[in-house]
C-alpha cells in the first residue's frame, strides 16, 4: 500500500470472481446529466470542490466518502472529476426514483445480506477502469468515520484499485435530520484527499487481508478528514437527532462498527 502513484497489480474479468459476462451498469444518464446537474446545484448552494487533482484520470478508482446527509450521494455523482457508479441502499430502487437511479448507473446494495450481484457489478466497473463510490460508514450520521465497514478494502483488493478519500462538509446542518437539506445559499465543501494505491490480491482473499487493509484505509481516511477540516475551516454537523439513525449491520473495524 502506497500513497504515491505507482504500477500496481490488477485483476481482469477472467479472474475469480469472473465478471466477463456481467453487464456494465448503464452510463447514458451518468455522463449526460452531470453538467446540467452541477449548474442546478450551484444555483441553490455555494459548492467548492477541493483536491480534484487527487483523483487519477484513468484506471480503477474507489471513492470512499464520509456520510452526513441525504445529498451526499448525489453530490458525489455530480461533482467527482470522473463519472461514479455509487453503491446505494436497495430500498431506494423503487418507483420513478429507482428507475432514475438505475439509468444513471447507481448500484443497489442489500446492506443486511451478502450481496453477490452488487459485488460483481462493482468489480465489473473497476475492471473496466471505472470509478465506484462507497460510504464506509454504512449510514448517514456524524460523518466522523467512527463506523467503518470493510467494503472499500475488499473492492480495492479484488480489483487492484486506487482509493481516494472524500470528505463532505455542509451537506447537513447541525441539528438537521438525516433527510434534511441545507438552507438555500449554504456553503458546501467536497474535498478529495490523497490517494492510496492497493495491489490486487489473488482469489480467495482472506478475512485477515481485508481486515488489515480496512484498518489501514480507516487510519488514512481519518487523517485526510482532519486535513480537509483544517483546509476548509469547516466542522462536521454532529450527531443526528435522537431516533433518526437508520438500521445498519454492526460489522466493521472500529468499536462502533465491530461484530
Amino acid at each position: 500500500m502506497s500513497t504515491a502513484p505507482s504500477p500496481r497489480l490488477r485483476t481482469t474479468h477472467s479472474d475469480p470472481p469472473r465478471t466477463a459476462q456481467e453487464p456494465h451498469p448503464p452510463r447514458f444518464l451518468l455522463h449526460s446529466l452531470r453538467p446540467v446537474s452541477r449548474w442546478l446545484i450551484r444555483r441553490r448552494y455555494r459548492v467548492e470542490v477541493l483536491g480534484a487533482e487527487n483523483v487519477p484520470a484513468s484506471g480503477p478508482v474507489v471513492l470512499a466518502a464520509n456520510h452526513v446527509g441525504v445529498i451526499d450521494g448525489p453530490m458525489l455523482a455530480i461533482f467527482a472529476p470522473r463519472p461514479v457508479h455509487a453503491l446505494t441502499k436497495h430500498e431506494m430502487f423503487s418507483g420513478r426514483l429507482g428507475r432514475f437511479l438505475h439509468l444513471s448507473g447507481q448500484l443497489p446494495l442489500d446492506r443486511f445480506h451478502t450481496d453477490v450481484a452488487a459485488a460483481r457489478s462493482c468489480l465489473r466497473v473497476l475492471r473496466d477502469d471505472g470509478v465506484i463510490g462507497i460510504f464506509p460508514e454504512g449510514r448517514r450520521g456524524p460523518g466522523d468515520l467512527q463506523r467503518f465497514h470493510r467494503g472499500a478494502a475488499y473492492f480495492a483488493l479484488a480489483a487492484g484499485a486506487t482509493v481516494v478519500p472524500v470528505s463532505f462538509f455542509g451537506t447537513r446542518e447541525p441539528g438537521g435530520r438525516s433527510s434534511s437539506l441545507p438552507r438555500r445559499g449554504a456553503p458546501m465543501h467536497v474535498v478529495f484527499g490523497r490517494p492510496v494505491t492497493i495491489d490486487a490480491v489473488a482469489f480467495p482473499r482472506t478475512k485477515e487481508q481485508v481486515e488489515t487493509t480496512s484498518q489501514l484505509l480507516w487510519t488514512h481516511m481519518t487523517r485526510e478528514l482532519e486535513s480537509a477540516r483544517a483546509r476548509t475551516g469547516r466542522e462536521l454537523p454532529g450527531p443526528l437527532p435522537a431516533g433518526d439513525l437508520e438500521p445498519d449491520p454492526a460489522t466493521g473495524v472500529t468499536d462502533l462498527g465491530a461484530p
